[in-house]
């Protein structure tokens, strides 16, 4: 009994105390949080592929377009990937439309005059992606089974390989006359070595012979032309080095491959023959390993296809590339010329490296026209 008074009592005082007590401030309410801006939406890194009609290797080049897609990767950022589809041409056609139909690209990429037939057929049909072609381009015009929308979506770069060669001409032509290479025995011939009698070999041979001319020898008696031909007229480095021996023992002192990977051959047989090379397309002192075969290379007509590239992917980064017609680029904008290394300075006196200097000037400011192969 006692218990449940004390209880009561308990409670009560319990009630009086809460009720004097002073009142707990109620909690701010919760503000709503201020909006954060939204973070801008990365952008998806652009995926380029090139789809190259051989391997790479060659050290000319696919070797070069291969450099091209490193710089993209390099510079821009972008998701590059290479498919080979080896020098099996039955392979090319359905290989390129494999690549076009997959769906992992933003960018497709393709080389050659080869391929023209095949890039003319297949971009139409995919009109929301783009197609790139260097070396050669697509029918524009439809004609003959070609584009059938104009190829709106294919972007084409031609590369001045006249231009180029003229250069070089220039330089074996003065090479020759002043008898200044060693070992040379007053040979006055130089040998090409063509990978087939098509247009865009035909105009490096146009262009060299033109500027070989300038030195007062006449390229009819003294440049040699002989074509790899056929299944695999640039992948048959053995027949590339037949050739090469042939023009050797006719009286040439330099031999010139055109020809990718067969002109490799090239510089097998002028270590053989104790002469000289040049090289094409990549500046082919850096790129062959072979220490005996690098110190006959004098020095290599360049096409930058590399820069050509990696130009067309910032154009295209800001909207200003040309779809749906060709663009041809030479000298004028460093995209052909002549390499100047080690084995250049060594074996070109100063005085031929200024007549080369100024041919190049003549060339760029559109001072001299350089006959070309293509109508």
């Amino acid at each position: 009994m006692m218990n449940r008074k004390v209880f009561a009592l308990t409670a009560v005082v319990g009630l009086l105390l809460a009720a004097c007590a002073p009142a707990t401030p109620a909690a701010p309410a919760q503000q709503p949080a201020t909006p954060q801006a939204e973070a801008p939406a990365a952008s998806p890194k652009k995926r380029v592929k090139l789809v190259i009609n051989g391997t790479l290797g060659d050290k000319s080049f696919f070797d070069s377009a291969q450099r091209g897609m490193d710089m993209i990767k390099n510079e821009l950022g972008y998701e590059v990937r290479t498919i080979e589809l080896g020098y099996d041409r039955n392979k090319w056609e359905p290989g390129l439309e494999d690549a076009a139909a997959a769906d992992d690209y933003d960018i497709l990429i393709a080389g050659t005059f080869d391929m023209s037939a095949y890039m003319s057929r297949i971009a139409p049909q995919h009109p929301n992606k783009k197609f790139w072609m260097f070396d050669a381009g697509p029918d524009y015009e439809g004609k003959e089974g070609g584009c059938s929308n104009k190829c709106e979506n294919v972007y084409t770069v031609l590369f001045r390989q006249n231009e180029g060669s003229y250069l070089l001409g220039v330089l074996v032509g003065e090479l020759l006359k002043a008898g200044s290479l060693p070992g040379v025995e007053g040979r006055t011939k130089v040998g090409i070595v063509g990978g087939l009698d098509i247009p865009v070999i035909n105009d490096f041979i146009v262009g060299f012979k033109q500027g070989f001319a300038e030195s007062g020898l006449d390229p009819e008696e003294n440049v040699l032309v002989q074509y790899v031909g056929g299944d695999s007229p640039f992948n048959n480095p053995a027949k590339g080095k037949e050739i090469a021996n042939a023009m050797y023992d006719q009286g040439a002192a330099i031999v010139w491959g055109v020809a990718g990977n067969s002109g490799n051959g090239v510089f097998e047989a002028a270590v053989e023959k104790k002469l000289y090379a040049l090289g094409v397309d990549s500046d082919q002192y850096q790129t062959i390993a072979d220490p005996a075969q690098k110190a006959t290379i004098i020095t290599s007509m360049l096409k930058n296809v590399d820069k050509g590239l990696l130009r067309a992917a910032k154009l295209d980064a800001e909207g200003k590339l040309g779809y749906g017609a060709p663009e041809s680029v030479g000298v004028a904008a460093d995209a052909v010329g002549i390499a100047d290394n080690e084995n250049y300075q060594k074996f070109v006196p100063k005085e031929i490296q200024e007549k080369v200097k100024a041919a190049y000037e003549r060339v760029a400011k559109g001072e001299v026209v350089v006959a070309s192969a293509f109508k």
